[in-house]
C-alpha cells in the first residue's frame, strides 16, 4: 500500500510541475473511470462510497498495476446480497441525487442562466487509499492521455464529498495545493474545521463537536453513567472519541473501555470486542463507525447471540437502511443517536425509477445495483458474474428496498442536495459580479470563460440562500448550522427496523436547551419501555456519600453513611454537610433537625427524685414532731432538744431544696441551686459540729477543776452555728456579686442535644462552697472521732462519728461521678448526693432516738441514758 502512495504521490508531483516542461508526460499511469459523466460550462464532481469493500492490485512495481476493484465479492452461499456485492445502494441514491439535482438547475432558468453544469462522479470504496485514486483521476480526468489540468485553469472548480471523514482528509490535502473546494456531504470529524489545514473544505453536515456535545447531553438526561465507546480505526472515530472525552470532563460520566474496530477487518479482534462488550457492567455503547466496517463486525455480534446493550448510534450509521432488516432488530432493537437532520426532495423517488438496467445498458453499477437489490444480473449487462441467477431488468423496485428508495425523509441525499445548489448559488453570485465591483484585486471579476477554483470558493464562503424552507450558509470554518434529529430504532409493522424522530438537539439554542426529548415515545433495547440503568456503582441515596475505590474511575465508588450530625440531602453526593449548632441529623441522616433540648424535667427520674426528696422531707417533719412531743423525756433533754430541733429544720430544708434542681433551668433557679442547698448543709453541719463540741465538753467537765461547760452554753452554741453558717452565706454572696450561677445551652457533651444546664459561673466559688462544706464535715468527723469511746449507755459522739463517716464518703464519691455524668445525670448525681447525705444524717443521728422514744420507752430513762442501771 506504501508503494502505490508513493507512486501517487510522484504522479500528483507530476501535475504540479510547469505545463512548458512536462506536457508530454501528463499521462494517467492507471485509468479510474467515473461512474456518470455530463458535460456542461462549469463542471464539478462527487466522489461517493458506492462499495464499501476493496480488492487491492499486486504492487510488486515491475509491471503496471491493474485497476483497483471496489466490487469484491463473497461466496454465494451468503444470504443478505448487500454483503454479496459490497455494494451500498443509498450511497448510489446519493450519486443519482447529486444528477437530480444538477438537472434541476440546468433546467432552472433563473439559476446560473445560459450557463450550465456538468458533471463527473467516482466511487471510493469507503476507503482512503481508493479516495485518493478517485481525487487524482477527477483532476486529470479519465481516460485521457493528455490532461488539460497541465496548462490553463482547472476544468474541475469543485467537488461534491466524501462520505467518510478518513476519506475526506486525503482528497482534502490533494485538493489544497490546486486550491479547489470541496463540500462534504457526510465528514463530521472536527479536525476538518481546521482552516490551517484544510482551508478549502466545506460540509454540509454538522460538526463532530456539536455531534459529541449532544451524545454527551443525551448520556447525562438518561443518568448513564458508565459507557464503552466503539469507534472505527480512522480520523474520524480518533476526533469524535477525543471531542466526547472532552465533553464528558467534569460530568458524572465515565467511560468503562475504549475499543477500536481495525480499518482491515480482524474476525479475531472484532471477537475480542464483542467479549469484553458482553463481560463488561457497561450496558449502553457509543459507537463511532461508518456502516462499511460496522456491518461484518454486526454480523459476528450477531452469531455471539448477545443482546441486552444499549447502542449510542453516530450520524455515520444512525440512519444506516443497510441494518433495517428484521434479522437486526433483537440485537439492535430500541438504538438511539442523532441523525443528520432529514429533508425533502421533490422528485427524488420518480427519478430512482427511472433508472434500469434497460436505460442505462453500459452502465456496470446500474447492473450491480440490480444485483445487490434481487439477486440476479440482467442479461443485458457485461462482465456480470455467473453466480446470480439472470433477470430480466424490468423488476419493479419495491417498497421494502429501503437503503435505495427511503425518499420520504432522506437526510444523506438532502445533503448532497443542498451542497450542490450551493455551489450553483454561489457560480449564480460569480457570474452577476459587475465590472469594477469585484472582491478580486482592482476590484475584479472572474473571468467567466475561465474561472479559477479559489475564485469560486471565495463565493462560497460568502453564500447564503433558502432550499425548501431551510437557510444555508456557512460560518468561518466552512460549517453549517449544527442541527441533528434524536433516532429511535423501533420495530415495524413487517418486523423490520424503522428509524422513528423522538426528538432533536439544536446547537443554535441557549445553553442547556439544546436537546429536547420525547422520552415516552423512546422503545429501549430488548423492546423494553423502561429506561436501561448503565452504571459502575448504584447511586448513593441521601444520608449517604460517594467514597471513590481506589484505583477506579470517578464512577465507581461506595456508599458511606453520613457521620452522625451531618446530613446529604440529595442522590450522589460527594460529601455530607454539617447541621447548624442548634440542629442535628436525623436517623437516616437526610435532615438536620432541632436538636432534642435536655434537662432534668418531671419525667420518671424527676418524679422518682421527687418523691424521695418530698418522703424525706415529711419523714424528717415527723421526727421533728416525735421529738416535739417528747421534748420532756430524757433522751431528747440529754441530747440538747434545741440542737437536734436545728438539724431537723436543716435537714428538711436539704431535703426540699433538691427540688430546686428539677425543671427548666432558669436564671433565678441556678441562683438559688447552690445557694440553698451550701447554706442549708451548713447550717446542718454547724448544728452537728455545736452539738459535737457539747458532747465533748460534757464528758470532759466532770473532771475536777474543768468548767469547760460554760464556754458552751446556749448562747454560745447559737453563736457557733450562726458564726459558721454566716461564713458560707458570706462566700455564696461573694459568688453571686462577682460570677452567679446562669442557666447555658451544652452542646459539646453530647453533640445530638442541647443540655440545659446551670452554669456554676465561677468554678473557684461552687468548689470553695463544696469545699467549706467539707471543711465542717471533716471538723465533726475528728471532734466526734475523739469522742466515741467517753462513758455512757448513749453516747451520741458514736452516731455522729459514723454520720459524718457517711457524709463525707457520699460527697468524696459525687465529685468523680459529677464530673463524668452526661447531660441531666450530672444534676441527678448532684441530687443523689445531697439526698443521700440527708437520709445518711437522719438515719445515723434521729433513728436510734426513735427506736427508743417508739419501740422502748422503758429505756428512756436517765438512768439507763447514764449507765447506771
Amino acid at each position: 500500500m506504501s508503494r502505490l502512495a508513493h507512486s501517487l504521490f510522484h504522479l500528483l508531483a507530476l501535475l504540479l510541475t510547469p505545463a512548458w516542461t512536462l506536457e508530454e508526460q501528463c499521462i494517467l499511469q492507471s485509468p479510474f473511470e467515473p461512474g456518470f459523466v455530463a458535460e456542461g460550462d462549469f463542471v464539478i464532481s462527487g466522489i461517493f462510497p458506492l462499495h464499501y469493500n476493496m480488492e487491492m492490485p499486486d504492487l510488486n512495481c515491475t509491471y503496471k498495476p491493474p485497476p483497483v476493484q471496489c466490487n469484491g465479492k463473497q461466496d454465494i452461499s451468503e444470504v443478505n446480497f448487500f454483503s454479496l456485492y459490497r455494494f451500498d445502494p443509498r450511497a448510489f441514491r446519493w450519486a443519482l441525487t447529486m444528477r437530480l439535482a444538477v438537472e434541476e438547475i440546468n433546467s432552472n432558468n433563473s439559476l446560473l442562466p445560459n450557463h450550465t453544469l456538468g458533471y463527473k462522479i467516482f466511487d471510493s470504496c469507503a476507503y482512503p487509499l481508493t479516495g485518493q485514486r478517485a481525487a487524482l483521476a477527477v483532476i486529470n480526468g479519465a481516460e485521457e492521455h493528455r490532461s488539460p489540468m497541465c496548462a490553463g485553469a482547472a476544468p474541475l472548480l469543485a467537488i461534491i464529498g466524501e462520505s467518510g471523514s478518513a476519506q475526506s482528509i486525503v482528497v482534502s490535502r490533494i485538493l489544497q495545493p490546486l486550491r479547489i473546494p470541496m463540500i462534504s456531504y457526510f465528514s463530521s470529524c472536527a479536525c476538518l474545521g481546521d482552516r490551517t489545514k484544510f482551508p478549502t473544505f466545506f460540509r454540509v453536515i454538522p460538526s463532530d463537536d456539536y455531534q459529541v456535545k449532544a451524545i454527551a447531553h443525551l448520556l447525562q438526561h438518561f443518568n448513564w453513567t458508565w459507557v464503552g465507546v466503539v469507534r472505527g480505526d480512522h480520523e474520524y472515530g480518533r476526533f469524535a472519541l477525543q471531542g466526547l472525552l472532552r465533553e464528558l470532563s467534569g460530568t458524572r460520566v465515565c467511560i468503562a473501555y475504549q475499543l477500536m474496530i481495525p480499518l482491515l477487518y480482524n474476525r479475531q479482534k472484532a471477537q475480542e470486542i464483542i467479549d469484553i462488550m458482553r463481560t463488561s457492567t457497561a450496558k449502553v455503547v457509543v459507537v463511532f463507525s461508518a456502516e462499511g466496517e460496522l456491518t461484518p463486525f454486526l454480523r459476528d455480534y450477531m452469531e455471539q447471540n448477545v443482546t441486552g446493550i444499549q447502542w449510542i448510534a453516530s450520524e455515520a450509521w444512525v440512519t444506516s437502511a443497510v441494518f433495517a432488516g428484521s434479522q437486526y432488530y433483537p440485537y439492535l432493537g430500541g438504538t438511539i443517536g442523532f441523525g443528520i437532520r432529514k429533508g425533502y426532495i421533490p422528485g427524488l423517488r420518480d427519478y430512482l425509477m427511472t433508472v434500469l438496467p434497460q436505460r442505462y445498458p453500459s452502465n456496470p453499477l446500474v447492473h450491480e445495483l440490480w444485483g445487490a437489490l434481487y439477486g440476479c444480473f440482467s442479461s443485458s449487462s457485461t462482465g456480470s458474474t455467473s453466480q446470480l441467477p439472470p433477470c430480466t431488468g424490468h423488476e419493479t423496485l419495491r417498497q421494502q428496498h429501503a437503503a435505495y428508495m427511503n425518499t420520504s425523509s432522506p437526510r444523506i441525499s438532502y445533503n448532497v442536495y443542498k451542497a450542490v445548489y450551493a455551489i450553483a448559488y454561489s457560480l449564480h453570485n460569480l457570474i452577476q459580479c459587475e465590472a469594477g465591483k469585484g472582491p478580486f484585486p482592482n476590484s475584479s471579476c472572474a473571468d467567466i470563460n475561465n474561472v479559477y477554483p479559489w475564485q469560486l470558493q471565495h463565493y462560497l464562503q460568502d453564500v447564503s440562500f433558502n432550499i425548501l424552507g431551510e437557510e444555508v450558509n456557512f460560518d468561518d470554518k466552512g460549517d453549517s448550522i449544527p442541527s441533528y434529529d434524536l433516532i429511535n430504532w423501533q420495530r415495524g409493522s413487517e418486523g423490520n427496523i424503522e428509524f422513528i424522530n423522538v426528538g432533536m438537539f439544536d446547537g443554535s439554542n441557549e445553553a442547556g436547551k439544546e436537546l429536547i426529548i420525547q422520552d415516552g415515545t423512546i422503545t429501549w433495547a430488548g423492546h423494553q419501555s423502561k429506561v436501561l440503568v448503565s452504571v459502575c456503582s448504584d447511586s448513593c441515596p441521601p444520608g449517604y456519600r460517594k467514597a471513590v475505590r481506589l484505583g477506579e474511575p470517578l464512577c465507581c465508588f461506595d456508599c458511606i453513611p453520613c457521620d452522625s450530625g451531618k446530613i446529604s440531602n440529595e442522590t450522589d453526593s460527594i460529601d455530607c454537610i454539617s447541621c447548624p449548632e442548634d440542629f442535628w441529623s436525623n436517623v437516616d441522616g437526610t435532615e438536620c433537625i432541632p436538636k432534642v433540648v435536655e434537662f432534668l424535667s418531671h419525667d420518671a427520674m424527676g418524679l422518682t427524685l421527687t418523691v424521695i426528696a418530698v418522703f424525706g422531707a415529711c419523714l424528717t417533719v415527723s421526727i421533728l414532731a416525735v421529738f416535739f412531743h417528747f421534748r420532756n423525756t430524757p433522751i431528747v433533754r440529754v441530747n440538747n432538744s434545741e440542737l437536734s430541733f436545728f438539724i431537723l429544720l436543716s435537714l428538711t430544708l436539704c431535703f426540699l431544696c433538691a427540688l430546686v434542681f428539677i425543671g427548666e433551668p432558669t436564671s433565678w433557679s441556678c441562683m438559688l441551686r447552690h445557694t440553698i442547698f451550701s447554706i442549708t448543709f451548713s447550717l446542718c453541719i454547724s448544728c452537728i459540729l455545736g452539738k459535737t463540741l457539747v458532747v465533748l465538753a460534757a464528758f470532759t467537765a466532770t473532771r475536777p477543776g474543768n468548767n469547760v461547760m460554760k464556754w458552751l452554753g446556749p448562747r454560745q452554741q447559737r453563736v457557733i452555728i450562726f458564726s459558721c453558717t454566716l461564713v458560707q452565706v458570706v462566700i455564696c454572696a461573694a459568688w453571686l456579686i462577682s460570677a452567679p450561677p446562669f442557666p447555658s445551652k451544652n452542646s459539646q457533651d453530647q453533640r445530638s442535644k442541647i443540655i440545659l444546664e446551670c452554669s456554676v459561673g465561677s468554678s473557684l466559688a461552687f468548689w470553695c462552697v463544696l469545699g467549706y462544706i467539707g471543711l465542717l464535715a471533716c471538723l465533726c468527723f475528728v471532734l466526734a472521732f475523739f469522742a466515741r469511746k467517753l462513758p455512757g449507755n448513749f453516747n451520741e459522739a458514736k452516731y455522729i462519728t459514723f454520720s459524718m463517716l457517711i457524709f463525707c464518703a457520699v460527697w468524696l464519691a459525687f465529685v468523680p461521678a459529677y464530673v463524668s455524668s452526661p447531660g441531666k445525670f450530672t444534676v441527678a448525681v448532684e441530687i443523689f448526693a445531697i439526698l443521700a447525705s440527708a437520709f445518711g444524717l437522719l438515719f445515723c443521728l434521729f433513728a436510734p432516738k426513735c427506736y427508743i422514744i417508739l419501740v422502748k420507752p422503758e429505756k428512756n430513762t436517765r438512768n439507763h441514758l447514764m449507765g447506771r442501771e
